[in-house]
């Protein structure tokens, strides 16, 4: 017992009353592992916190307890209505003095009121009122009209009559016996004489009343006739004249009335239908032009619109519909025949021909079939011999039938028949390579063209079917192909390729990225093909027409402002190796040259980039306009030279030619050209080209003004028009183009960038929080240590 005593454990708890704590000491030597501890984390300021340790009996006893005193009393006091509790203010508090009290319910009654009742109600008076009545509606109270009594006796009651009934007779026999005492000689009268008394003189005061009504009513209709008589003779009817003039003008109504007026007989608005997605859209144009497309065929074959429509058959009001067929049979009688499958051929070949024979032979054949089944039924009296002769003939007839109608037929054609065949189909299938492509638009006008691709789009909307799209991004490299094909022609149409290039943005819109890789093929052949010009011959010429517009298309298609591009910056790159490795050799050459600094231009107009081979160009170009001895003191950059036999390619030294010269522009279809022109119009193209490359000095200054190197950049374009340009020379309008250039290039102040220190990333400072690595596999499981941990270290370097 002893060792068993000591190996029991020993547990306290928190004694909270005497009972109670004996009885928990109780239970908790008898098992200790009931006992709750409620433990803490942290301690927070302001939290309540609960006991630390519970024991099973005593939060028992508690709770018991407490139940007693709170839900006992609830459910003893449930479903009682017995209590009466004053609730009025002071009601019990014997320090305030009665007409404080008053005075503070008064107050209370006012605000209750005033803030529930009175909370919408705006500058009114206060309701007075007398013993919960309002005293305007007392002042109101009217005595109820008797419609047999006299306006002056309204409402009023005879002192008998209340005695008698409401009296209950007392006051009237008091009254009586008082009375009878003088006339001690005459008998009272009982309760019945005396109400009979009374219902007779009610009545006789009635009568009076109703007499006097009657008679007052007579007097009112008499005097009322009276008046009609003397009123017609007092009455004056004024002319129709008087009354024009004394009339009064009927104001005019309002603006304001009026839009009134009609905004009360507008329609109600109604709901708008939906916006039709572009797949629906896609469905309908095809729908539409299907349609259009078969009305086509149809007139083309000469096929009556009437004739195909169904016309109604007459049905009387007695007709069951027996015989209605939901379904028609078309299914055609066989024929146990000899020669039958030649027939069936014959017909197939036929079906076979144009359409506008199709009705003719569908009649003959039905004829032909009602025949054969008639003959089917003696076939067994005739012999094989005879009938093999009479298909023969019957197929000799056929054919002769049928030359003869195809030569009806193309002898007298229907006008709307050729005007249907010589109308555009409706409906176009995507060309699969390029030569069904280019025959599709061969022998076509611009604005034909232009609407055979409007179609194939529509036709063959992505939306539509699955292969649409692949069928469409070929067409783009169609397009592009036949593009650069117009392009090279003796004489190129840029018109038609102006026009052209709306269905070509179209496609680029519908498909950027396939665009984008046709573009970039053709620029990346175009730059091959230059490449090896260099390296075969050393030198490289400026390309042809079609590359030149194709460049042009490239700035029409895509955005040339961003800062790279898939597209344009290679075409920007091609641009500036044309213009630094290509020579100039020709007046071709130059016309071409000055081309691409325009489209330079037209790229950089909103990036505002800065191209030196442009500046370089325009210099040259101002050097080859000089002659020999006055190209000096001034350096020139490929692919001009200082010194060769191109130097003066643009000068011109004749002065008829100089004086009637007119500023025209410069078209690319004139490269091909300049072989079969006259002097004078060379010189005419030398002096445009000089005078278009004073524009683009003058577009270029206007462009680069805001760059901090402006004036160094524009220097040696300064030095030769100030000091080399023989500008005296030129015509009168050369001069204003030469004087307008040099004005931008002189206007322009220096801009000069203020000092600005160099923007550096600032140096943290340094801390004092330990920076731990923790290698692979001795990371620990919870991270909350090793902040607590860091912390510490931190406040014992920072000596807190």
């Amino acid at each position: 017992m002893g060792k068993a005593a000591k190996r029991r454990p020993k547990a306290s708890a928190p004694s909270r009353g005497k009972g109670s704590a004996e009885s928990a000491m109780a239970v908790v030597r008898s098992n200790p592992f009931e006992v709750k501890v409620n433990r803490q984390k942290f301690d927070i300021l302001g939290r309540k916190t609960k006991n630390d340790v519970g024991l099973p009996g005593v939060s028992r006893s508690k709770a018991i307890k407490k139940r007693t005193q709170t839900l006992l009393k609830e459910y003893k006091e449930k479903e009682k209505t017995n209590v009466f509790k004053d609730k009025r203010f002071g009601e019990y508090n014997t320090k305030i003095s009665p007409e404080e009290k008053m005075i503070r319910r008064f107050t209370l009654e006012r605000q209750q009121n005033y803030g529930k009742k009175n909370i919408y109600n705006l500058n009114e008076d206060e309701e007075l009122t007398h013993y919960g009545q309002s005293l305007a509606e007392i002042e109101k109270i009217n005595d109820i009209v008797d419609s047999d009594s006299d306006t002056e006796e309204r409402g009023t009651l005879s002192a008998e009559l209340t005695a008698a009934h409401f009296g209950g007779g007392g006051g009237l026999l008091r009254k009586k016996a008082s009375s009878g005492q003088e006339d001690e000689e005459e008998k009272p009268k009982s309760r019945k004489e005396l109400i009979e008394e009374l219902i007779a003189k009610s009545k006789q005061e009635k009568q009076v009343r109703q007499s006097q009504r009657e008679s007052a009513l007579e007097l009112t209709e008499k005097l009322d006739n009276d008046w009609k008589e003397i009123q017609t003779l007092m009455a004056r009817k004024t002319p129709k004249s008087e009354r024009k003039d004394k009339e009064v003008e009927k104001p005019k109504p309002d603006e304001y009335d009026m839009i009134v007026r009609e905004l009360g007989f507008e329609m109600k608005a109604k709901p708008s239908e939906r916006m039709k997605t572009e797949e629906e859209l896609a469905k309908e144009e095809q729908a539409r032009l299907q349609k259009l497309e078969a009305d086509r065929l149809r007139r083309m074959r000469g096929i009556d619109e009437q004739e195909t429509k169904k016309k109604p058959s007459h049905v009387s009001a007695d007709d069951l519909a027996d015989g209605f067929i939901l379904d028609k049979d078309d299914r055609r009688l066989l024929s146990y025949k000899e020669g039958e499958e030649e027939e069936e051929e014959g017909e197939e070949e036929e079906g076979g021909k144009e359409d506008n024979e199709n009705d003719q032979s569908e009649e003959e054949s039905a004829a032909e079939d009602e025949e054969d089944v008639a003959a089917d039924n003696h076939s067994d009296l005739e012999s094989d011999l005879e009938s093999e002769e009479e298909a023969a003939g019957n197929k000799e007839e056929k054919k002769d039938e049928t030359t003869g109608d195809e030569s009806q037929n193309m002898e007298g054609l229907d006008p709307k028949m050729e005007a249907a065949k010589a109308e555009l189909p409706y409906t176009f299938a995507v060309p699969e390579s390029y030569e069904t492509f280019k025959s599709l638009l061969a022998g076509r006008t611009i604005e034909q063209q232009l609407i055979i691709l409007e179609r194939i789009q529509k036709c063959n909307h992505p939306s539509l079917a699955v292969g649409n799209k692949t069928k469409l991004e070929k067409l783009f490299g169609f397009l592009l192909d036949y593009i650069g094909e117009l392009a090279n022609l003796d004489l190129p149409d840029l018109k038609a390729i102006d026009k052209l290039i709306l269905p070509l943005y179209n496609l680029c819109q519908m498909f950027p990225e396939a665009a984008g890789g046709s573009m970039k093929f053709v620029l990346r052949d175009a730059a091959h093909d230059m490449e090896e010009a260099i390296e075969v011959k050393g030198r490289a010429t400026f390309p042809g027409l079609d590359t030149l517009i194709y460049l042009k298309i490239t700035s029409l298609l895509f955005p040339t402002s961003d800062f790279w591009h898939p597209v344009v910056t290679p075409a920007f790159i091609y641009m500036s190796q044309l213009l630094t490795k290509c020579r100039i050799t020709t007046l071709q050459d130059v016309i071409k040259g000055l081309f691409i600094c325009c489209l330079f231009l037209e790229y950089i107009s909103l990036s505002r980039r800065f191209v030196p081979e442009l500046i370089n160009f325009l210099v040259g170009i101002l050097h080859i306009s000089l002659p020999k001895k006055q190209a000096q003191g001034y350096t020139v950059v490929h692919p001009f030279t200082p010194m060769g036999k191109n130097l003066e390619l643009l000068l011109v030294c004749d002065k008829k030619d100089l004086e009637s010269w007119q500023k025209q522009n410069l078209p690319l279809s004139i490269v091909n050209r300049l072989k079969e022109a006259s002097r004078t119009e060379v010189n005419h193209i030398r002096l445009s080209c000089l005078a278009l490359c004073f524009d683009l000095i003058k577009r270029c200054a206007v462009l680069y003004e805001s760059l901090p190197s402006f004036h160094e950049i524009m220097h040696p374009v300064k030095i030769l028009l100030t000091q080399h340009v023989p500008v005296n020379e030129y015509p009168e309008k050369m001069q204003e183009w030469y004087h307008g250039a040099l004005k931008e290039l002189e206007n322009k102040a220096k801009h000069y960038t203020p000092l600005v220190c160099e923007k550096k990333k600032p140096v943290p400072l340094k801390q004092y929080t330990p920076k731990i690595i923790w290698k692979t596999g001795h990371k620990p499981a919870n991270c909350f240590f090793v902040a607590f941990y860091a912390q510490t270290a931190k406040d014992q370097l920072l000596g807190w």
